[in-house]
């Protein structure tokens, strides 16, 4: 009896002092054992890490044949899809040409007029005043007009008028591409839980895989040229699209959906008129983010021959012309303004 007072009077004390579990508090068989284990770990691996140190310098380490060949599987698996997918890669080569030179057309066949004023041969292209009205209709603000004017303007007197249209119809080919494809992805992703588990480590890995990786595939499919530079930049400017759509699309409050549902509204017509309305500020927002990747990749597909104001960097950059690649590089900052106005303020203009 006495030692059960005595066992009495020390739960006591442990709930007095509000300690519940005091027992375990004392003694854990967890922590005991995982220090335990974690010593022996060392005493045993210890001598095969310092033999391995001593058997095999790090510095010959580079001179030995890597165990798991990924890259010799990757270079039979590219041999192999330019040996039996040939016919395919040109005809993706003869559609992206086609579509980025009918661009190029359409925005060069608008005229820009030259003025000489007070010795000076001004430039005036009339797609600066089309971009002034543009953006002061979507902003509803005549500053954001003015903004689009001035920095075309300048991109046309700095020299570049030629390549800020060449990269504009790249960026635009490329984008319209990636947020068709990255769009409708995020909805699939976004309604079926397989869907989002397979694609979210792909986007991670295309998202994170350096760009410059993406140029080699792509000369090998299909040579240079601004076809190779629209599928890099494809590839590079799709994640945003999806991630942000399939995010919109699952941050719908339920309560709107199950309103929709007790309004008698079928599978599609909740997706349609509830769903991606409600997510269309997040849609909008992958849809800037995947035009300003474009024209980053844009600008970078110039070391495959792109062209562009890309062109203008690497020469500049080729030949030591400090002069050339800044006023290149403000050039593609223009153009980044340019764009990232007009799609930002589109989708500020569809919320209201």
């Amino acid at each position: 009896m006495a030692e059960n007072n005595d066992s009495f009077d020390v739960s006591n004390d442990c709930e007095k002092n509000g300690l519940a579990n005091c027992p375990d508090r004392i003694f854990k068989p967890k922590k005991v054992l995982g220090i335990v284990l974690s010593s022996l770990g060392w005493v045993l691996l210890y001598p095969y890490l310092a033999f391995a140190r001593v058997g095999m310098p790090l510095r010959d380490l580079r001179y030995l044949a890597a165990p798991i060949r990924l890259d010799k599987w990757t270079v039979v698996t590219v041999d192999w899809l330019e040996l039996n997918l040939s016919p395919l890669f040109e005809f993706i080569e003869l559609v992206l040409n086609t579509i980025n030179s009918t661009l190029v057309t359409a925005i060069q066949w608008v005229p820009i007029f030259v003025v000489n004023i007070a010795g000076l041969e001004v430039r005036f292209p009339v797609w600066s005043l089309l971009l002034f009205l543009l953006l002061w209709y979507l902003s509803d603000r005549i500053t954001t007009g003015l903004l689009g004017f001035v920095t075309l303007w300048l991109a046309a007197n700095f020299g570049l008028y030629v390549e800020t249209t060449q990269t504009f119809a790249l960026t635009l080919t490329s984008a319209f591409i990636a947020i068709s494809l990255g769009i409708p992805s995020g909805i699939l992703a976004a309604i079926s839980d397989p869907v989002h588990n397979f694609i979210r480590p792909v986007l991670d890995l295309m998202q994170t895989m350096p760009v410059f990786v993406y140029l080699i595939p792509a000369v090998i499919f299909f040579g240079m040229g601004a076809a190779p530079g629209a599928v890099a930049t494809v590839i590079f400017a799709y994640p945003p699209s999806v991630r942000l759509t399939n995010l919109g699309i699952r941050e719908v409050p339920q309560e709107l959906v199950e309103a929709g549902e007790a309004f008698g509204c079928n599978y599609w017509q909740l997706l349609l008129k509830v769903q991606i309305p409600v997510a269309r500020p997040s849609i909008m927002a992958g849809v800037n983010q995947s035009i300003m990747l474009a024209l980053s990749m844009a600008v970078v597909a110039a070391l495959i021959g792109a062209g562009g104001l890309g062109g203008e960097v690497v020469r500049g950059i080729q030949r030591m012309r400090v002069g050339q690649g800044f006023v290149a590089g403000l050039s593609v900052v223009f153009t980044a303004m340019i764009l990232d106005r007009a799609t930002s303020n589109i989708g500020a203009r569809e919320e209201e």
